[in-house]
């Protein structure tokens, strides 16, 4: 195991302080709403948010030096495009020095991780039903592999990186204030941005095609993982539906219709007859947006507009053939899931 030279760490200078956001709790059609596709409860609109929390919150070493940190600034969703990029270390850290309540992030940790944190990343965390990107984070003195990247449950909008240094030691380990040159794995990126725009675009399919023949149809939440890649419907959307919605999705795919990042108003989304879309105010504020501040919208243009804070492809004919593979349906939902042989 590592000795635990991070301790001094706690001297950063950084006397900006973070401000929680409420937590909330998982509620029937709560946050089911279709301004969020809710691709899960602790990610809202692609963006990974606060999770619980709790009253008394396990205490650790590396308390003192994540209160002091403000929000890790998300490179990302400004420019998808960006696989290199030099950041600051704000902190580096044992997996053991992090509360419990950030450990869970991160299950069946191996052996010697670390978690270290920068002032910006070009490192997409998981949530909003994408996986997280891979990839390294490269010093003059250490090269430190990236295994899962997270946003922190105690300190929420802090992006804690997770992973492993390949020669473990105290000249090789991070240091406040080090500059480092991220690296994204590519491959796996355009992977998971190829399966999150096809989601979006068999979400639109089934909308428009059955947003009007289902009983108390809406759109619920959506998984993008390549192994388990699904949209979730309110409504019961039967069997004999399914060559018509792979029908539309082909037409999407094969029309290259262009896809475009947005940041929108809640007049913008009022002025394209959205008033859906636009999130309510608890959770606004668990998204960390404050009033007036625009929210990230990803258009799939002549089809589907999603607020979204994940990754994409520049176009539908990118994501390739898309095969709707089956309609599950159960107390009232349905389950559309999807892959893509050719990604």
């Amino acid at each position: 195991m590592l000795n635990h030279p991070f301790r001094t760490v706690a001297a950063l200078s950084c006397s900006i302080k973070g401000t929680r956001r409420p937590s909330f709790k998982k509620k029937k059609n709560k946050y089911t709403s279709s301004a969020y596709r809710a691709h899960s409860f602790r990610a809202v609109l692609g963006v990974p948010v606060c999770g619980f929390i709790f009253p008394s919150l396990n205490i650790s070493a590396a308390q003192p030096v994540m209160d002091g940190l403000k929000a890790t600034s998300l490179l990302f969703q400004r420019n998808g495009d960006l696989y290199r990029h030099d950041a600051e270390i704000l902190a580096c850290m044992p997996f053991s020095e992090l509360s419990q309540d950030d450990q869970i992030l991160f299950k069946n940790a191996p052996e010697d991780v670390c978690a270290v944190i920068v002032n910006e990343t070009i490192f997409h965390p998981q949530g909003g039903g994408q996986p997280s990107d891979v990839g390294r984070m490269i010093t003059g003195t250490g090269i430190f592999d990236v295994l899962s990247v997270r946003t922190s449950t105690t300190h929420p909008g802090v992006v804690l990186h997770f992973g492993k240094f390949a020669q473990p030691s105290n000249e090789t380990l991070f240091k406040a204030g080090q500059k480092c040159l991220q690296t994204v794995n590519g491959a796996k990126r355009l992977l998971y941005s190829k399966y999150h725009t096809a989601g979006h675009v068999l979400g639109a399919a089934v909308r428009h095609l059955l947003e009007k023949q289902v009983e108390g149809f809406d759109e619920l939440k959506a998984s993008h993982f390549p192994d388990s890649a699904s949209c979730e419907f309110a409504g019961l959307i039967a069997g004999s539906h399914k060559e018509a919605i792979q029908k539309k999705v082909d037409e999407y795919i094969e029309a290259d219709m262009p896809v475009e990042i947005d940041w929108w108003s809640e007049d913008d989304f009022r002025k394209e007859g959205l008033e859906r879309l636009i999130p309510n105010d608890e959770v606004r504020e668990a998204m960390g947006v404050k009033p007036g501040e625009k929210f990230r919208v990803v258009k799939i243009v002549g089809a589907e507009v999603y607020p979204c804070g994940g990754t994409h492809v520049k176009s539908t004919q990118a994501c390739g053939k898309t095969v709707v593979k089956k309609i599950a349906r159960n107390k009232g939902q349905s389950k559309v899931s999807y892959w893509l042989p050719d990604a």
